[in-house]
């Protein structure tokens, strides 16, 4: 179960996380430069966030990637509960159904926190680095063009915005910029974890000379920070929707099968399973192995309580990035009707 269910996470895990990455490449496409460096000119932040397309239709790809992760889990589960078998000794399987209300009101709920959840943190970034931008001195210009990201002369596509990023990320950016800046904090830039690794010996050498990094070569690192950083959100994104929307199909699929009458759910049982290597969380190695009911929640150490790994009403240090996995299981004494 372990590793065919590995397989569905690594197979939606590249749809969610292209998903996501086409929306933020439509809301750049959106933005206007000129308009935003004119808002800028004449203070107006507030303006200048606002012409920014923040929307819910950027992100229907995404929306669109979670229903048919949910639906292709749900689909998994059912064709391997056993069929219900009639009186007759004709064997009926039910099917799952992605049309069915708990399910859809489960996605809509669902994908509708993620995606609100999402556009409010951009506007909130998107606050801070044109606030902190022209705080600094910067000329509009430029802080409009670090918001979407420069055109890359190869690829053609604009790289290093700040659009897709968090708020905490663009903070690490900003104080990635200022340590590479800073010839007393340039040290400090070799220890940040999403720094392109290729740019350390120049590092190393302006530490070793005791001179300033050239300016042209701090705006290609933190272009490339900030390429790093916006690759390292959506792969969170892409896990952690992936885990969850997989489990609650799980869980989906098994309640359709005993509504239909082919489980008892008296016989249905949850264990969970950790990714068993030292990145596991601490709260979930002690959940290792635990079984509990079907309609039972497992109750972390820290007191979260989760109805299976990924279980979006748990608190975020609880989910993101989790790798565990569900078994379901069935007590065929009893658990077929």
């Amino acid at each position: 179960m372990a590793n065919r269910f590995d397989q569905l996470i690594e197979q939606w895990d590249p749809v969610l996380r292209r998903a996501f990455l086409n929306g933020v490449s439509q809301i750049r496409d959106q933005v206007t430069i000129k308009v935003i460096a004119d808002l800028l000119e004449r203070g107006d932040i507030g303006g200048a966030v606002r012409t920014v397309a923040l929307n819910s239709v950027s992100f229907r790809a995404l929306d669109a990637a979670i229903l048919q992760a949910f639906e292709a889990g749900g689909v998994y589960t059912t064709d391997r509960i056993p069929a219900l078998r009639e009186p007759s000794g004709y064997r009926l399987r039910v099917q799952f159904d992605v049309r069915n209300l708990r399910a859809e009101e489960w996605l809509r709920a669902h994908s509708s926190t993620l995606i609100s959840r999402i556009i409010e943190d951009q506007r909130i970034a998107i606050r801070q680095h044109l606030t902190a931008g022209m705080e600094a001195g910067q000329s509009p210009r430029a802080v409009a063009l670090d918001l979407v990201g420069r055109v890359n002369r190869t690829t053609g596509r604009r790289e290093g915005g700040v659009i897709g990023l968090t708020a905490s990320q663009e903070e690490w950016v900003r104080r990635y910029a200022a340590e590479l800046a800073d010839p007393a904090l340039l040290r400090n830039a070799l220890g940040r974890s999403l720094r392109d690794r290729r740019f350390d010996r120049s590092i190393m050498k302006a530490l070793r000379d005791g001179t300033p990094l050239p300016a042209d070569m701090q705006a290609r690192m933190v272009t490339a920070y900030r390429n790093r950083a916006l690759r390292y959100r959506a792969e969170v994104i892409a896990r952690t929707e992936a885990m969850t929307a997989l489990h609650r199909s799980q869980v989906e699929a098994f309640q359709q099968a005993i509504d239909a009458g082919q489980v008892n759910e008296q016989a249905v049982t949850k264990v969970w399973h950790s990714a068993a290597d030292k990145r596991v969380r601490h709260t979930h190695q002690a959940l290792h192995g635990q079984s509990v009911g079907f309609k039972a929640e497992f109750v972390s150490p820290s007191g979260a309580r989760l109805a299976y790994p990924g279980d979006s009403s748990a608190p975020a240090s609880e989910i993101i990035q989790c790798r565990c996995w569900m078994d379901i299981k069935i007590d065929f004494l009893a658990g077929i009707t």
